[in-house]
């Protein structure tokens, strides 16, 4: 804990390493100013959140201002002129982060942060203050301080995740406009067919585990994709292997990347889906053709 003339308490941790370009966290800190206690007008080259955790101050940056009490919390973005005063009769007590990034300004909007609206309530506040610990204790001086950094930016990315949790209705899908149950399955299966196309994958299985029979599925899968569940796994297989075969694998090393044990029967359905077999594919690859 270091003091500081302007607070009652004060501690902080810095990173020493950040590195990460998407997320980084600079440094975290909690404090307990003194009433009146005031920063700006003045400007910021990265990302600073404060979540207020008792008390009142007022925040303001460009043309938005906001009273702000428990649970509150408001984030000053690159750039933009603020300040923000401790009240004098109730001064807060906050936790605050610094992020830098080339990802920080997106994973903002998915949580519903805006430089228009640089503002949020939670009533979570004990678990806010808990990770806003996390992030600050994740810099302990070890001789590991890119751990630290990988660290740090974990707990921050569950902190814009709570955050999220706790402003559902300025989230860019809103309830009334979320997909059906059905529709997010789909997605599910799409996306664990075009990852896990190298397994043997049942389809049977897939329908269970989403809770669907096989054939009510296929059906609301065909209508999404235009081919049935099988289909789409063989089509994703010969694309991928389309790809290996311009580098150096063996026909039986890309039957086996793309989920066939068997290389001749591998060949027989590359053949049948583009006209040629492997080896002349590979051939006409190597020709420019």
């Amino acid at each position: 804990m270091h003091m500081n003339p302007e607070h009652y308490d004060f501690v902080i941790g810095i990173n020493l390493t950040p590195e990460e370009k998407e997320l980084s966290v600079l440094f975290s800190g909690e404090a307990r100013p003194h009433p009146g206690h005031t920063i700006g007008p003045s400007v910021h080259d990265y990302y600073l959140i404060h979540t207020v955790l008792e008390g009142e101050g007022l925040f303001q940056s460009g043309t938005f201002s906001a009273q702000c009490k428990s649970g509150d919390t408001f984030i000053i973005f690159p750039g933009a002129l603020f300040s923000y005063q401790a009240d004098r009769d109730a001064p807060w007590h906050y936790a605050w982060v610094a992020l830098q990034g080339i990802g920080v300004q997106e994973l903002f909007l998915a949580v519903g942060i805006t430089r228009e609206m640089p503002f949020m309530h939670s009533a979570n506040v004990a678990e806010l203050h808990s990770l806003y610990e996390r992030i600050r204790n994740s810099f302990m001086q070890s001789a590991y301080p890119q751990l630290e950094s990988l660290e740090a930016s974990g707990w921050a990315r569950l902190l814009l995740h709570q955050f999220g949790l706790g402003n559902v209705s300025a989230l860019p899908l809103h309830p009334a406009e979320m997909p059906e149950i059905i529709d997010r399955q789909i997605d599910q299966a799409i996306r664990w067919i075009s990852l896990q196309f190298h397994q043997q994958i049942s389809i049977d299985h897939l329908a269970s585990s989403l809770g669907y029979h096989r054939v009510h599925l296929s059906k609301a899968f065909k209508q999404r994709t235009g081919l049935s569940p099988k289909q789409f796994l063989l089509k994703i297989r010969m694309d991928k292997a389309r790809d290996l075969l311009g580098g150096t694998l063996t026909i039986e090393q890309v039957a086996s990347s793309v989920g066939f044990n068997d290389a001749l029967y591998f060949s027989k359905q590359f053949r049948k889906h583009t006209g040629m077999p492997p080896s002349e594919y590979r051939a006409s690859l190597r020709r420019g053709e």
